[in-house]
């Protein structure tokens, strides 16, 4: 079926194959409707890979509106018009090709684990900080009405 094709069907690849298979590449197409996340599109961006994809499952969360053009298109699903007229440019245009795959390298950069556990990091730490606050808050109400004594507002009357 796809003899003579510029197709190659590799099986299952890992690791540093699968990154070479992945950067060998010029475009990375992926006109599913039906990925849920959109891991192998992840993999191409990480790979310097610009993108062209059904907008779709989690798809639209990666390649956002407003990164459109940037890093990657998202077309119509079904639409094969709407898929040729974003795959095609990039197909004939080295310097689109190369821009936008090396703009999708460094958006998906801001992904790796460090970045990740930086984020959960700040999260469970501000959590933590409000939590304490909030202990202390609850710990110090029984002495509320002490501390308004000692320390109370000064009157002022204003004429």
């Amino acid at each position: 079926m796809f003899q003579g094709m510029p197709a190659v069907f590799t099986g299952t690849l890992l690791g540093e194959e699968l990154s070479q298979a992945y950067a060998s590449g010029d475009v990375f197409l992926m006109p599913s409707e039906s990925e849920t996340l959109g891991l192998v599109v992840l993999e191409a961006m990480s790979s310097g890979l610009p993108v062209v994809a059904a907008r779709a499952g989690g798809v639209p969360d990666i390649i956002p509106d407003d990164q459109q053009g940037k890093i990657g298109y998202l077309f119509t699903p079904g639409d094969l018009d709407d898929c040729m007229s974003k795959l095609v440019p990039l197909l004939r245009d080295t310097e689109l090709r190369e821009t936008m795959g090396k703009a999708a390298r460094v958006e998906m950069e801001k992904y790796d684990w460090k970045a990740a556990t930086r984020t959960i990091r700040n999260e469970q730490y501000s959590a933590a900080i409000w939590f304490w606050r909030k202990q202390k808050a609850q710990f110090l109400r029984p002495f509320q009405w002490l501390f308004q004594r000692i320390f109370a507002a000064p009157k002022v009357e204003y004429r």
